[in-house]
């Protein structure tokens, strides 16, 4: 079994409202070179909950830290123009959410929950990654602080 000390949460990066699945995020995996989709779960608009790669497998989801992670991704995270990032989830999500990631914060008691974004290079070497050192502003809301608490 891995030893997973990151439960990383992603966005797919998709204008709001639009339904994407686990099918569609393969594809586009599959098309920059991955075997396959590279996040274990995806979290629909509805709220249910469909699983992408067996969490025994390495996903491809955060250059550097797939190894010993779990990659949680939700459909959405731009504005429906597709142009800005936005914390775009739904109450459904939100709530679906919630439930997965208190779930493998049980399974995995020693794993934090981040977001993609707090994985960026501490450029300036202060301790802290802020908003000007993000690769990508994903998952568009700030996942550490609100999932603290699970």
């Amino acid at each position: 079994m891995r030893k997973i000390d990151l439960i990383v949460v992603h966005c797919s990066a998709t204008p709001e409202g639009k339904a994407y699945t686990v099918e569609d995020i393969d594809r586009w995996h599959r098309a920059r070179g991955f075997k396959k989709i590279g996040y274990h779960y995806v979290v629909y608009l509805d709220g249910t909950i469909h699983t992408g790669r067996p969490e025994n497998e390495i996903g491809a989801h955060v250059k550097g830290y797939n190894s010993n992670s779990i990659g949680v991704c939700y459909i959405g995270g731009l504005t429906a123009d597709g142009k800005q990032a936005k914390d775009t989830r739904t109450p459904k999500q939100k709530e679906a959410l919630n439930k997965l990631l208190r779930t493998l914060a049980q399974k995995y008691p020693n794993a934090k929950i981040v977001g993609h974004r707090d994985l960026s290079p501490d450029l300036n070497h202060d301790g802290k990654i802020e908003k000007w050192e993000w690769l990508k502003e994903c998952p568009s809301f700030d996942a550490k602080t609100e999932y603290a608490r699970l």
